[in-house]
């Protein structure tokens, strides 16, 4: 008895004390993406706050259409963010969760603090992808990072998704 009654107080008490009112989960298609959708889900679910998805894919096409690319390539590579962007509202539906979906083009540096000003984001779910020493090393020590960009919380999901 004393479990149920701990479990039930530790449930009213989440739902009573939810500091996140509006959750943006940041989603690229990736493994580590996918987990990130996954725990901020259900995160949302729990506590009962609104969950907002941006979907956000590095693209050809940001302001204009670069020399070279073709007017098929770009509507390609539409066509595959739209795709990113369903997948993302897709999963959530499965895990019941309700979503605005947005996709974005480009840098997520400018994006997801944009977007988290845009709908008063108290917390900022984003997957985590370790960088090898190369990487690390070339990348400018100086460059701000997300913590620098945003005003409120953000929980990192660390690892890939396990297939399932």
């Amino acid at each position: 008895m004393h479990g149920t009654v701990m479990q039930g107080w530790a449930h009213n008490t989440a739902k009573e004390i939810a500091v996140y009112r509006k959750v943006l989960l940041c989603y690229d298609g990736s493994a580590e993406g996918r987990k990130a959708l996954r725990e901020g889900a259900e995160l949302a679910r729990a506590i009962g706050c609104e969950a907002y998805l941006l979907a956000i894919c590095r693209s050809l096409i940001e302001s204009s259409v670069p020399e070279g690319v073709t007017p098929q390539l770009a509507s390609c590579e539409e066509t595959i963010a739209k795709a990113l962007l369903n997948e993302g509202v897709q999963k959530l539906n499965e895990l019941g969760v309700r979503a605005q979906g947005t996709l974005v083009f480009g840098d997520p540096l400018v994006h997801i603090p944009h977007y988290a000003r845009q709908i008063a984001a108290d917390l900022i779910v984003v997957g985590h992808r370790p960088r090898g020493r190369l990487a690390r090393w070339w990348s400018d020590s100086r460059e701000q990072t997300l913590l620098d960009l945003v005003s409120c919380s953000i929980l990192v999901a660390t690892g890939a998704e396990r297939a399932s």
